[in-house]
């Protein structure tokens, strides 16, 4: 029997000019029954802001999803991708390519860290972190390590959604449900001290040490067990957790002392989040290996991809030469729609300086997200480049539910946040202005205020 039409979402049909209800969109990360009550629906997109199906105007505080960092509906970027459309589709990855292709990798890895200069392409995050951990553990097999099989995460990390993502992940809620996961996995522990580090302006002064954390995990199970480690240079999904001063440097040695490959997850932080094209070069660390997306094409077409030592590569390249490498890719690995998009994205970017314009804004966001001090349950504030968390004290037996509460307001004021826990995120475009960055904390200044 057909359940009865609600009307908000006859009405959010009408809005669009669409006939439809929501019934059929299993929607991810989202409260379904919460939002299917009371729908949220953007309909069109320019710059800094969404407009939604009533035509209502919103701030885009955190660029999409973390992703659209040249910002809305750029002319070059949608006429790249036209284009392309029109001229070819689609070009099967596996023994063919296109030029475009070829193209967007030489201009990532002309941005990327010295040394990482060989791009393997994926659709998305996760399927990136997969690839660099398969990368990973084949590359010690190819030399003749084929011990090195372990995979060491870090709790709070988030590395996308896939088994190994998640494996290698410390997120409890996005594990629980599903199963044991991939053997052969540890964990060091997070960074997150916020009664030596809170209210740190840029990366805290304290913690350093916590890096030895990999020391007591190579005592365990011995570095010849262990092929790689894997860390957000900034954990950005599970609140913008920033590394404490020396911290990945420290990590970079341990690594380098036990023959562990370090892999970077800037999936989040790169292509100018943090003020230069990776975070890697803000921290003045290069890991062995950086899996990105989101700004690649600033989420205008689904990318990512795996930045990779040349040496790593050149481990691959052996034996006969009509017989494949690395059996591992994806049927839309280099879709020419991403890679013209992504070629207008990077154009962008150097024509506007958007990968270094989070460090022009960095004193000002600061200033802006730090005014919050203070503010009613406001308990830790953290920033660096145009990120910025606000940790919230948690409702009594609600977790989630002040940081929800406060997001479904600045959604009524007009502007978009993102929460993750009891913490609220900001990220908003690299076009961002100094009076939005206003607008933005102003409005969750009186979100928190009504939500104490």
């Amino acid at each position: 029997m057909n359940k009865p039409v609600d009307p908000a979402l006859m009405q959010a049909a009408e809005a669009t000019g669409s006939r439809f209800t929501m019934d059929a969109h299993w929607m991810p990360f989202t409260a379904n029954r919460q939002f299917k009550k009371a729908p949220r629906l953007l309909a069109r997109a320019s710059g800094m802001h969404y407009w939604d199906v009533d035509g209502r105007q919103v701030l885009d505080a955190v660029a999409g999803l973390w992703c659209v960092n040249a910002g809305h509906n750029r002319p070059r970027i949608v006429k790249a991708i036209q284009d392309q459309a029109a001229e070819m589709d689609f070009a099967p990855a596996f023994q063919m390519g296109h030029p475009k292709a070829f193209e967007l990798a030489e201009r990532v890895a002309a941005i990327a860290p010295a040394g990482l200069n060989r791009v393997f392409f994926t659709n998305s995050g996760s399927e990136a972190v997969e690839t660099a951990l398969k990368m990973a553990i084949a590359y010690h097999r190819v030399r003749g390590e084929g011990s090195r099989t372990r995979l060491i995460g870090r709790e709070r990390g988030y590395h996308g959604v896939n088994f190994g993502g998640i494996s290698v992940g410390g997120i409890v809620a996005n594990r629980k449900h599903f199963g044991s996961l991939l053997a052969g996995v540890d964990h060091i522990r997070h960074t997150h001290e916020p009664a030596r580090n809170a209210f740190s302006r840029g990366q805290p002064t304290n913690g350093a040490e916590l890096a030895d954390d990999l020391e007591r995990l190579v005592a365990l199970h011995d570095a010849s067990t262990i092929a790689a480690v894997i860390v957000e240079p900034v954990a950005g999904s599970t609140g913008v957790l920033i590394p404490p001063q020396g911290y990945l440097q420290r990590l970079r040695e341990i690594c380098d002392r036990h023959g562990i490959l370090l892999i970077f997850d800037e999936v989040i932080t790169g292509f100018g989040r943090t003020g230069s094209a990776f975070a890697a070069q803000t921290f003045g660390v290069t890991p062995d290996l950086i899996t990105c997306a989101k700004g690649i094409t600033s989420g205008t077409v689904p990318m990512g991809a795996v930045i990779a030592k040349q040496a790593i590569h050149d481990v691959f390249m052996n034996g006969p030469e009509h017989l494949i490498e690395f059996f591992h890719g994806y049927t839309y690995s280099a879709h020419p729609l991403a890679c013209a998009a992504g070629i207008a994205t990077l154009d962008t970017y150097a024509d506007e300086g958007l990968l270094t314009r989070a460090k022009e804004l960095e004193g000002h966001f600061a200033d802006a997200v730090h005014s919050l001090k203070g503010e009613p349950n406001v308990i830790d504030i953290r920033n660096l480049g145009l990120i910025g968390g606000i940790e919230l004290a948690p409702i009594a037996n609600q977790p989630t539910k002040r940081a929800f509460d406060i997001f479904l307001d600045c959604w009524k004021q007009g502007v978009l946040v993102r929460t993750t826990g009891d913490i609220v995120a900001l990220s908003p475009p690299l076009i961002v202005e100094k009076g939005q960055i206003d607008q933005i904390v102003d409005t969750l200044r009186g979100a928190i205020r009504r939500a104490a």
